[in-house]
């Protein structure tokens, strides 16, 4: 694929990343093995906060071939195939569930070393397409997305957006809800702002915090036990209601 601007989904993916990835307050264990034909199996199962269940979803790699498959504590299977490249510079995703098979979605990305496009329609009897576009470099980046309900005529959704990367920070600014809000770690119906950082203590060690202004803060450790194996801990605390119990998740992925 190109090292152009990015899909539209991906603006501000790093600025929200810094604030949210990696924070859980889940149990979370990964295996991933690979053989020498090239072939990548990555198993993941977690149990959600204090439920004595949890979702378990498998990945397969192979070439330019994609495969999720993951289930839900519902029984609910969820799987979606992604090829790369059966045209040049694209990415095609079939997504379907059992058994609620409405929820099938198929959609093709194209990339390009200045622009991106997506067309995503869904499998149900009222289908609905969906279509974005960005244009820009990989420092700053420009799109809007629509949504378009076959049925009814109308425009169901449109977002724009700006995105700026540099080495240093990150920002981005979305305007959406059909041009009724501005989303910079904003909502509609409440303000919520959001701080965090993120340091470096070794080459194999991170530590994240973040706080906002309801007094929710949350900090993480991530170390690299052995090469590519990964031990994440992390926690959540409100400041302003210290007799409520804390949040604390783990995640444990192992690659050979």
């Amino acid at each position: 694929m190109s090292k152009g601007p990015g899909l539209f989904a991906d603006i501000g993916k790093k600025a929200k990343d810094l604030l949210t990835k990696d924070y859980n307050s889940d149990q979370k264990f990964s295996v991933s093995t690979y053989s020498d034909a090239g072939v990548a199996l990555t198993s993941t199962a977690v149990k959600k906060g204090g439920l004595s269940t949890g979702d378990i979803a498998t990945q397969y790699k192979y070439k330019n071939v994609v495969v999720d498959v993951k289930v839900d504590t519902e029984s609910n299977i969820s799987t979606t195939f992604t090829i790369a490249d059966i045209v040049p510079s694209t990415k095609t995703i079939a997504s379907f569930k059992v058994p609620d098979y409405n929820g099938g979605k198929l959609e093709v990305q194209y990339f390009h070393d200045h622009a991106t496009f997506t067309t995503a329609v869904a499998s149900n009897q009222s289908p609905a397409i969906d279509f974005s576009a960005t244009i820009g470099t990989p420092s700053i980046a420009f799109g809007a997305e629509a949504g378009y309900d076959t049925t009814s005529g109308n425009f169901t959704k449109y977002t724009a957006g700006i995105s700026v990367t540099q080495s240093v920070y990150n920002a981005s600014i979305m305007l959406g809800d059909k041009g009724d809000s501005i989303k910079a770690s904003f909502s509609t119906n409440e303000n919520t702002f959001t701080v965090g950082g993120q340091y470096v203590l070794d080459p194999l060690t991170t530590v994240k915090a973040k706080l906002n202004n309801y007094g929710k803060l949350g900090a993480l450790l991530q170390h690299e036990v052995i090469p590519k194996s990964m031990l994440t801990i992390s926690g959540e605390i409100d400041t302003k209601s210290l007799d409520k119990h804390p949040k604390f998740g783990l995640a444990i992925a192992v690659k050979p």
